[in-house]
């Protein structure tokens, strides 16, 4: 374990000894022509996993959205999403400036669902003086907060009712799949497409996996090669996410339970994955900067635990808030 406890996010972890023999012996070929068999293994596997015909391997969450955006949508259509969503609020636009694609964002209420209610009544009517909301996408976690199945059921009965498709930010869906105790397939069912993060939380050190119909995935392979997703040799990077989805699912509830103690610890509400909420005073960041524990600076800060922060990290993290006066 690094000598530092850094908490500022589950995207700071280096592969494990384990996860480089993987990558250094991966068979590999030029993903452009399709012919890099690990990638191929990677991109079967995933389909297999959540339980849809395909899926597409790229560099990164953010490029997957997009890709995503732009395959349900053409030029001028509109996509309805929470305020508080990585798409909306933290992919710098990419719907909007290289897609054309309009966002209609509605408030996140505190548990990080949409009111379907609002959610409907934001669907725009048949008229030209309007743009064409063709696609509903929701977030599973956001921001820590874990949303149930349930819920889903809801919105994607809605979603078919009026007509529109359907995509899931699953950038830490498998926090939320252990955290549920669902596999990941029911999670995710009825969804067009689902985006999920390896380097969130799992480990891998790059890669995104993007899931669909065959259809949708030619259409997305077409907006990765435009977005200059497109990479040669790229078995190195896929073996990190075989080894990741094959050692380092079951092991986030590990995180859980370390960022429940962190809470207790720190006096700060009870998460519900691997996300720390604390109203920072003046000066903490920097007293923790000095004590070894790094932190994203701001008001509020966000606490993140990964595999690289074992139970010692999270006591010495404790006593560092602990000591600040």
């Amino acid at each position: 374990m690094s000598a530092l406890v850094d908490l500022r996010s589950d995207t700071v972890t280096r592969p494990s000894a384990g996860m480089r023999k993987a990558m250094a012996a991966a068979e590999v070929g030029d993903d452009v022509f399709g012919d890099d068999p690990t990638v191929n293994r990677l991109q079967e596997c995933a389909a297999q996993l959540f339980g849809f015909e395909a899926s597409l391997f790229f560099p990164t969450g953010t490029q997957s959205n997009l890709a995503a955006l732009m395959s349900h949508c053409q030029r001028g259509d509109e996509v309805l999403v929470g305020m508080e969503a990585h798409t909306y609020r933290y992919e710098a636009g990419g719907g909007a400036v290289l897609g054309s694609i309009q966002p209609q964002a509605i408030v996140n209420r505190p548990d990080g669902t949409l009111d379907l209610g609002e959610v409907e009544a934001a669907i725009k009517p048949d008229d030209p003086h309007f743009a064409r909301t063709r696609l509903l996408a929701l977030e599973n976690t956001i921001t820590g907060r874990v949303i149930p199945r349930a819920y889903f059921d809801q919105a994607l009965a809605l979603a078919q009712r009026r007509g529109l498709s359907t995509h899931l930010d699953g950038a830490r869906i498998f926090n939320a799949a252990v955290k549920l105790g669902l596999p990941v397939k029911d999670l995710c069912r009825g969804f067009d497409s689902v985006s999920s993060c390896l380097s969130k939380g799992l480990g891998a050190p790059a890669g995104t996996m993007l899931l669909g119909s065959k259809d949708f995935i030619a259409r997305a392979k077409r907006a990765r090669k435009m977005l200059g997703g497109v990479m040669r040799q790229a078995g190195v990077l896929a073996a990190a996410g075989l080894y990741a989805l094959e050692h380092n699912v079951e092991r986030l509830a590990e995180d859980h339970a370390n960022a429940e103690r962190l809470a207790k610890g720190i006096g700060a509400p009870t998460p519900q994955s691997n996300m720390v909420f604390f109203d920072a005073a003046p000066g903490l960041v920097e007293h923790l900067a000095q004590q070894g524990v790094i932190v994203l600076p701001g008001a509020r800060l966000r606490l993140v635990t990964h595999l690289d922060v074992d139970a010692a990290g999270i006591e010495r993290a404790i006593a560092a808030f602990n000591s600040f006066k």
